[in-house]
């Protein structure tokens, strides 16, 4: 069982959410507005942020920013009825660690609600018995989390930080899609359509490569997935 804290103003979402989450076995903390949102997390850290983005008083961009300014890794989800992907790159700059977009069937989101709690609770065994990496002017520490260009520290979201490490730890080896939705997000189905993972790969080279759009470093092999260049 999590602790879920659903941040939502419409009534009938939070009914049919509410409903889904607690049959699952969750225990689930309702805020219909954005500042009722932020008290309640202050007060108590949830497990998991279920977030809309379009609040009644605050936008949720701002409650999520205000989150992992904090140093908090809670994992987020967003939802959003916006499917423009400038958005959604928005959110997961602000620290998203996936998105639903509206509407969106219940199966879909308890998948990535799963899939985030899984993560939330094994995060970090395996990164700490990592070396730490170098390329470029960039130093990859898993063991304490962070990212440095040039001596300055990248702020990366979680998901791009695990994204990062798993391409790494491959030496060169193309990884498929597929397989990093399922190690870095813990998406059982594989053959799931998303665009999470070229989402957070267009964010990386935005904050680590030269020249984003030419890679040097983090690169796409046409029809089968990404690799990283050793």
């Amino acid at each position: 069982m999590a602790r879920i804290l659903l941040i939502e103003d419409n009534e009938d979402l939070v009914f049919g959410l509410r409903a889904t989450l607690e049959f699952e076995g969750h225990q689930v903390e309702v805020a219909d507005d954005g500042e009722t949102g932020k008290a309640r997390f202050a007060e108590a850290p949830p497990d998991l942020v279920v977030l809309d983005l379009m609040l009644p008083d605050v936008n949720g961009l701002e409650i999520l920013g205000g989150i992992r300014k904090a140093g908090n890794r809670t994992p987020v989800l967003v939802l959003t009825a916006r499917a423009e992907e400038a958005d959604v790159v928005m959110g997961f700059d602000r620290g998203a660690d996936d998105y639903v977009t509206k509407p969106f069937s219940t199966a879909e989101l308890l998948a990535r609600v799963r899939a985030l709690l899984r993560r939330a609770n094994g995060h970090g065994e395996v990164e700490r018995r990592l070396p730490v990496w170098r390329f470029a002017d960039v130093e990859v520490n898993p063991a304490s989390g962070t990212v440095l260009r040039d001596g300055t520290p990248v702020t990366l979201t979680p998901k791009e930080f695990d994204l990062l490490v798993a391409l790494l730890r491959r030496r060169g080896a193309v990884a498929a899609r597929s397989e990093l939705l399922a190690e870095v997000w813990g998406y059982a189905n594989a053959n799931i359509e998303t665009r999470t993972v070229d989402v957070h790969v267009a964010e990386l080279r935005r904050k680590l490569e030269v020249d984003a759009a030419n890679p040097e470093h983090i690169l796409t092999v046409r029809k089968k997935g990404y690799r990283f260049r050793v």
